[in-house]
């Protein structure tokens, strides 16, 4: 598994909303600050918005900020929007492993622990739990 640049910048982006909690942040500002393409943020925000995680306000002083509190947003559920599966092998991408040779297959349950693991660790990881590493290490050490 290997994490695109839209999850890394959507995880930035919605990093940028946490910083300036309760206040709505402009595209434009938030790319500069983030030093990411606006462009390349107007392809990754409507996938943040559809899923419910962002609020947006149009004109003058719009922009987007956070639909609920850091603490409730995880690494996991941002990257699941942007990447889709967070799965190592594709027989697990799916509800339902639909491989033919799942009961025989010799490396599943190392797979199927693989993916554990990895969903526990970013589950366990809140925007908060990354807002305040950042707050603490200051904004010049701290790099996602």
């Amino acid at each position: 598994m290997k994490i695109s640049t839209k999850g890394r910048y959507a995880l930035r982006f919605m990093i940028e909303l946490a910083l300036n909690e309760g206040s709505y942040v402009a595209l434009k500002d938030a790319a500069s600050r983030q030093g990411i393409s606006k462009k390349y943020l107007e392809q990754i925000v409507p996938m943040l918005n559809r899923s419910g995680m962002l609020v947006t306000n149009r004109g003058y002083q719009g922009g987007y900020k956070l639909a609920r509190s850091p603490e409730q947003y995880t690494v996991g559920d941002i990257l699941r929007v942007t990447e889709g599966s967070l799965a190592p092998v594709a027989c697990l991408a799916d509800e339902i492993n639909k491989c033919e040779r799942q009961d025989s297959c010799p490396t599943l349950e190392l797979w199927q622990g693989l993916y554990k693991v990895i969903n526990e660790y970013l589950d366990g990881v809140t925007l908060r739990d990354l807002l305040d590493k950042y707050c603490k290490n200051g904004a010049d050490e701290y790099y996602i």
